[in-house]
């Protein structure tokens, strides 16, 4: 008989592709393989997003041309999950009366049931409340060196531009001895580095214990045999401790990496947006962090043009780039979403306005940026490689405790292996290098480079 086969997409935050990894376990747990592609498999399963509205849109686009295959082969079955199932819910069927299953966040753990319930008719299944923790069931990490860990669901913040709350429900954290296992187990398997995932992983512990127990978490991880480096996203400023900075600043394995979404720098905007928190607030927090981590890199996220933004506030966002002189910021166009009060609020701008203010401060950031890359050319910087550039298939990619994705010339080399790269050049997103040092070797699979990538100088990429 012949193996049945799926083909998983991915739309969205980390917290998806962790999601997916779950599927993807439970699927291969059932019997299925992956698919090398979707056109080939007898499940093809879409994870999706509902953060801003290209996420539908692209949605409905790739249903379209499922439904053109599944016209073709009519036993292949479709499958939507993840958030955009959770807030539209029926609509989905409605559009698309040819997937066969939709089901929500809160009961991944339901998709082989309901696969094998909708061989004669469409199921469908949302919850409003979490049946499984996801950390809990079988995995398919993409990556033999890196997991994604899962130590919260859910957010208790009510920002007015967000509608994670309404589709991941209210804060549920893991209880810590379960995370230091799943982290211990992952290690024994050959993994060196995790990222924590939670919608505002400052909170984490507070519905356990009455108070957070984020540090109390980084602090047990630093203690796990093998493990090299973790990560975390994404804080709240406005949980964002003392207690967390130190056990970062004291920590072996916690890179020197903050990622602080700030959204705007105008005090009245912030008030908006029920973000809990002052522009003097969120720069007292990021000078606490810099103090205790000098060599620290410290990203953010920005919302341009939110309903009521005057240009005085969009200055006001300008100045506090300039003062919090980021690393990186990951900047979004301000799109509506429904079931979140900001959509009902007067104000809105016109394309064109918020696209001018886009630029402006793409621009600031992206000089920012080189700043902050120059000053790392000529050290030598100790990176996880990551596996071959897709920028340049000839060079492998790895990326420093700081989190910058460097690109340099090696050969011999696994991916989740450590080595010391020399930064040679700067751009504005990535760094090039020169490799100096072999490091740690890793279990991982050896990376199988064309012949005239051999040799450690590196060029233009």
């Amino acid at each position: 008989m012949t193996q049945k086969t799926y083909f998983i997409t991915t739309y969205g935050c980390q917290m998806n592709e962790h999601d997916s990894e779950r599927m993807a376990g439970m699927l291969e747990a059932d019997g299925y393989a992956k698919a090398a592609a979707a056109d080939e498999a007898d499940v093809v399963l879409f994870n999706t997003c509902c953060i801003r509205e290209k996420a539908d849109t692209r949605l409905y686009g790739n249903l379209g041309h499922a439904k053109a295959i599944k016209d073709k082969r009519p036993d292949m079955r479709i499958v939507v999950g993840g958030c955009l199932a959770q807030k539209d819910k029926s609509i989905i069927q409605q559009r698309a009366p040819y997937v066969d299953v939709v089901l929500g966040t809160h009961n991944l753990a339901s998709l082989p049931r309901l696969l094998s319930e909708s061989t004669d008719e469409p199921a469908f299944e949302i919850l409003e409340q979490t049946e499984v923790f996801p950390s809990a069931l079988p995995a398919r990490r993409k990556s033999p060196w890196h997991a994604w860990v899962s130590i919260s669901i859910g957010c208790n913040n009510s920002c007015t531009f967000c509608i994670v709350p309404a589709v991941r429900g209210k804060e549920v954290s893991r209880r810590l001895g379960d995370i230091v296992s799943e982290v211990e187990s992952l290690v024994s398997e050959g993994v060196v580095e995790v990222t924590l995932l939670g919608q505002n992983v400052n909170s984490y512990g507070r519905d356990l214990d009455g108070k957070p127990l984020f540090a109390q978490l980084l602090r047990a991880l630093d203690t796990v045999d093998g493990l090299e480096r973790v990560r975390f996203t994404s804080p709240h400023p406005k949980d964002f401790r003392a207690d967390s900075v130190a056990a970062m600043a004291e920590s072996r394995v916690v890179c020197e990496h903050i990622h602080l979404p700030v959204q705007a720098g105008s005090d009245r905007v912030l008030k908006r947006m029920k973000r809990a928190y002052s522009r003097e607030r969120y720069m007292e927090k990021v000078r606490m962090i810099r103090d205790a981590i000098p060599t620290v890199a410290i990203t953010t996220d920005i919302i341009v043009g939110f309903p009521g933004e005057t240009e005085e506030d969009f200055q006001q966002t300008l100045s506090l780039v300039e003062e919090a002189r980021y690393d990186g910021a990951y900047t979004f166009q301000y799109s509506p979403r429904p079931m979140t009060e900001a959509a009902g609020m007067t104000g809105h701008l016109p394309k064109d306005v918020v696209q001018e203010r886009y630029d402006r401060l793409t621009a600031m950031q992206e000089r920012i940026s080189l700043e902050h890359n120059l000053a790392a050319v000529g050290r030598a910087e100790e990176l996880i490689v990551e596996g071959l550039s897709k920028k340049d298939p000839e060079k492998l990619t790895g990326r420093t405790r700081t989190n910058k994705l460097v690109h340099f010339r090696g050969s011999g080399l696994s991916e989740g292996s450590f080595c010391k790269v020399r930064i040679d050049r700067a751009s504005p997103h990535h760094l090039e290098g020169s490799l100096v040092e072999r490091g740690r070797p890793a279990t991982a699979r050896k990376l199988t480079l064309p012949l005239a990538s051999t040799g450690s100088a590196c060029t233009s990429c």
